[in-house]
């Protein structure tokens, strides 16, 4: 059973990757057909440092990204610990809530904020209310969950008589907020931004049905592109995305093995120095 998981698991990996390397190695191509290697270059991705559409398309990608997972971390951080200062029936109930839209498909998700969007033009009379700011609310919307799943745990793990042995010893409730509570649930808080700039980034769905034509993200102008024979620069560009998000990803799973590593050296030590007093 052992070695049929690990053959699963493997061709699992190959039909994830493959794809990923056949465009990387494309990307380096000097011919434009991708099933012939002609020779290695760079110019497509000098091709693609000199466009003047794809980079600005790519800017503002990153402007939506940065500035949907800072709101997304600090608003989710904010209902993790309200959520977590709820009674069990109610903390039960509005995770169940929570969850909704990570289960909730992307389309559905896209066109019922689309609407609701297009109810508040109509009714403050506004023609064009599609832009930045609608893609930027949904952005926000849709990364909030991952964000306060990714917070609750930590502060689940947390010791709730840390707090109140940071007032004993003289910190303000500010002070206890700041020095203990978001420190030991600041590697979630970091996974929860990690990974809200990364759905972020390379969303295409809900961004489709939110989009304005004065502010365009890269994902919603690809999806153009595809519709005609792709240009050798954007298997450039689709490279490295890959290598950005996968930068991103392996950060977070190291940040979460390092606080996994803290934690138990902490328990270690509590358990030691708690033997040392019963003996």
């Amino acid at each position: 059973m052992r070695r049929f998981n690990r053959i699963f698991t493997i061709i699992v990996l190959i039909f994830l990757y493959v794809p990923m390397i056949v465009l990387a190695v494309a990307s380096f191509n000097s011919g434009n057909d991708i099933a012939v290697l002609k020779g290695f270059t760079l110019s497509r991705y000098s091709e693609l440092f000199r466009d003047g559409v794809l980079l600005p398309l790519l800017g503002n990608s990153l402007i939506v990204a940065v500035l949907s997972s800072l709101s997304a971390t600090l608003l989710g951080t904010m209902a993790a610990l309200g959520i977590h200062a709820m009674g069990k029936q109610l903390r039960q109930l509005t995770l169940a809530v929570t969850n909704i839209p990570l289960t909730n498909p992307e389309i559905v998700t896209g066109v019922s904020l689309a609407l609701l969007f297009a109810f508040i033009g109509q009714t403050l009379k506004i023609n064009s209310i599609l832009g930045f700011f609608t893609l930027l609310i949904a952005h926000v919307t849709f990364n909030l969950p991952y964000v306060i799943l990714s917070v609750l745990p930590k502060l689940t793990q947390m010791d709730r008589d840390l707090r109140d042995a940071a007032l004993d010893l003289g910190c303000t409730p500010i002070q206890a907020f700041f020095k203990v509570i978001l420190y030991e649930i600041m590697p979630g808080v970091i996974s929860g931004a990690l990974m809200s700039f990364t759905m972020s980034l390379d969303d295409f769905v809900i961004s489709y049905f939110v989009y304005g034509p004065n502010f365009i993200t890269l994902p919603v102008e690809i999806y153009n592109y595809t519709k005609k024979p792709l240009h050798p620069k954007i298997y450039a560009l689709f490279t490295l995305l890959f290598i950005t998000i996968l930068m991103v990803m392996v950060l977070m799973n190291l940040l979460q093995a390092r606080d996994e590593k803290r934690t138990n050296q902490a328990r270690r030590i509590f358990s030691a120095g708690r033997r040392r007093v019963t003996t």
